[in-house]
């Protein structure tokens, strides 16, 4: 297979707490001591994607809200357009990607409005076909999507929607398991494989989309191919909410970012049988048998 540089990207999601400032430590510790090339927020608009009942139920976990309901934990928690357009401001300036899931009709046009270099699509939403002919058509960035909680049925659908729309090269596909945290039997690394051999020839490239603990899983997706590495990351791992604790802190996305650019450096085949720095070493120990 062709090696290529990978390219990772620090999920922040709504791990800012509904703050910007928080938000903004995210970006330039994201940017400066972790040399993340992306950063990735969430934009949804609580009132079109629940409905009434699912809006004024109480949070599943009430620990983790904002709210006295779902809703209310979702709306403390969003970002305005504007919002966003200040966080990407603050992106180019630290020299990171800015990017955002979008979860929504809405949201998928406020965010195509800010022209990001990509958009991605999750899991939850990757059937909202209304919203992906949408971008397909009124988009001219990359689209990344995640196969979390997905059929195969489904995937094709999806794979012939960006196919009929001339989009299919601009889409990125995500091996993804959709738990928090997702325990190692059920990341299932070969999908990646199984995803390659489907649909490699015909989209753009294939990621990896972990929900994991630690960061040795994420080098065995990229060697089995997933150029593009997507992790949930937080400055505290104790903070308040739900995605904090299946994140990775700065400290562990670093030395993601380190492991994988190291396996990058490490994939490659002896340019000579015997190499500058082993010849030192044939020289002083090898054995040169009898006459």
């Amino acid at each position: 297979m062709s090696i290529v540089k990978p390219y990772i990207i620090a999920e922040a999601g709504c791990n800012h707490m509904g703050q910007m400032k928080i938000a903004h430590d995210l970006i330039e510790t994201a940017a400066h001591y972790c040399k993340a090339d992306a950063i990735k927020f969430q934009k949804r608009c609580p009132k079109e994607l629940l409905t009434k009942e699912q809006y004024n139920a109480p949070h599943p976990n009430p620990v983790n809200s904002y709210g006295k309901t779902y809703g209310e934990h979702r709306e403390f928690l969003e970002f305005t357009v504007e919002q966003h357009a200040q966080l990407k401001k603050w992106c180019e300036d630290a020299g990171i990607t800015y990017s955002t899931s979008v979860w929504d009709m809405t949201s998928a046009k406020e965010i195509a409005s800010l022209k990001p270099q990509f958009i991605k699509i999750p899991s939850a939403c990757n059937t909202h076909f209304e919203m992906l002919k949408w971008l397909c058509n009124n988009y001219e960035g990359e689209i990344q999507l995640s196969f979390g909680m997905t059929t195969r049925e489904e995937e094709e659908k999806i794979v012939e929607l960006f196919e009929a729309n001339g989009r299919a090269k601009d889409l990125i596909l995500f091996s993804c398991t959709s738990g928090y945290p997702v325990p190692y039997e059920d990341v299932c690394l070969l999908e990646i494989s199984r995803i390659r051999e489907a649909y490699e020839h015909r989209v753009k490239a294939i990621g990896f989309s972990g929900h994991h603990l630690g960061t040795a899983i994420d080098v065995a997706a990229y060697v089995l191919g997933a150029s593009v590495i997507e992790r949930h990351y937080t400055l505290d791992r104790t903070w308040k909410g739900t995605d904090h604790a299946a994140s990775l802190e700065p400290d562990g996305m670093h030395m993601l970012v380190k492991d994988l650019n190291s396996a990058y450096l490490a994939l490659t085949y002896k340019k000579e049988e015997i190499l500058p720095i082993e010849q030192v070493q044939r020289d002083k120990l090898k054995f040169r048998g009898t006459k």
